[in-house]
């Protein structure tokens, strides 16, 4: 999802609690910009790299595994990790069967056995086979969730930001939210969707819920023809083809519509009757452009696409901007920061209103 541009391409990652950026210079040395200060990391261009919210973890030269956080490199192990990731909060990583979680500077040893792993920004579900049982880890705890089979595993699983959904051995929808686990139905559900604490689903009695922060609301006695789940949102096709967004504990309509839309994040992104780019972004409704572009992208609370006078175009948190319209080589967005790259070695970031 976020990837190092080696050269002089910046990758960044700005949010609201951590500013963190990461380039190789023309010296081949690895340099971190960490809210406004640039300190230099590495003196080689490391063999791969993610940008989290709040730390950076790199394969260096040699293979050897390492974290910037905090102002500083430490060192995890060397040639060891096969597999790992950085979410907002979070660096998972996988030395050969063994999973382990990097969290506030220190290492933690999640299982030495581990067939099967979910990662999202605040919590890792995984099936410790070492001790036969799916585990939950969040903030500083692991929890026991279910026991395991040995001739099967679970199939039925969501994991996003800071909750778990799934149907058990038994048949039973469960829902591991904020260290807890809720039996949320005693039956299997067919389908469902999850988001910052938000679990859409369809129950056994075909009608369509919500889980919301703790609670439960019924949107429609009937399943939707479609739905989709975000952080704190639920965008849904109704089966009389009305489309609508739950948000802040109530489904509110935007209208008849054929159903084109997507939802990622804070951000719905929806065609409707007059073909027009309409963005739902908490509780309020901005019209973007008068087509539905096909190639948009969309990250936390912002969407960007280049339309067709060849702008580059930026939704970000309420607002709409029109970045330029030059001759663009690359653009990418990260959490909401819009990078671009015009000709070889001339590269612009667009954020909050501010180019840089």
């Amino acid at each position: 999802m976020r990837s190092l541009f080696l050269g002089l391409m910046l990758t960044l990652s700005l949010c609201a609690s951590a500013q963190l950026a990461s380039y190789v210079d023309n010296q081949n040395q690895v340099m971190v910009w960490d809210k406004g200060m640039i300190r230099k990391i590495d003196f080689l261009a490391p063999t791969s790299m993610k940008i989290g919210r709040s730390a950076i973890p790199y394969l260096d030269n040699s293979r050897s595994f390492k974290v910037y956080a905090n102002n500083r490199v430490t060192p995890v192990n060397i040639g060891f990790t096969n597999n790992y990731y950085a979410t907002d909060n979070l660096v998972v990583f996988l030395n050969q069967k063994s999973l382990n979680v990097f969290e506030n500077g220190e290492v933690k040893n999640l299982t030495a056995v581990c067939d099967q792993y979910f990662v999202a920004d605040s919590v890792v579900f995984f099936l410790d086979s070492y001790k036969g049982a799916y585990k939950a880890y969040y903030k500083g705890k692991t929890y026991n969730i279910e026991g395991y089979f040995s001739d099967s595993s679970l199939a039925s699983i969501r994991v996003t930001d800071n909750i778990v959904a799934y149907n058990n051995f038994a048949n039973q929808f469960r829902i591991f939210y904020l260290g807890e686990l809720i039996a949320q139905e005693d039956y299997p559900v067919s389908g469902f969707e999850v988001g910052r604490n938000t679990v859409a689903y369809v129950d056994i009695d075909r009608k369509f819920k919500v889980f919301h922060s703790g609670r439960t609301f019924v949107l429609d006695d009937f399943p939707p023809k479609s739905y989709k789940v975000g952080d704190n949102v639920v965008a849904y096709l109704t089966a009389d083809g009305y489309f609508k967004v739950f948000y802040d504990d109530s489904a509110r309509s935007m209208g008849f519509m054929s159903g084109n839309y997507q939802v990622v994040d804070n951000i719905v992104a929806f065609k409707d009757q007059s073909n027009y780019l309409k963005v739902f972004y908490k509780g309020d409704v901005s019209t973007i452009d008068n087509y539905y572009p096909n190639n948009m992208v969309i990250q936390y609370n912002s969407l960007a696409y280049v339309n067709y006078g060849n702008t580059l175009r930026l939704f970000s948190e309420g607002e709409t901007y029109d970045v330029t319209n030059a001759e663009l080589t690359n653009w990418q967005l990260n959490y909401d920061v819009l990078m671009y790259q015009m000709g070889q070695n001339m590269f612009r970031v667009f954020y909050k209103g501010t180019e840089y």
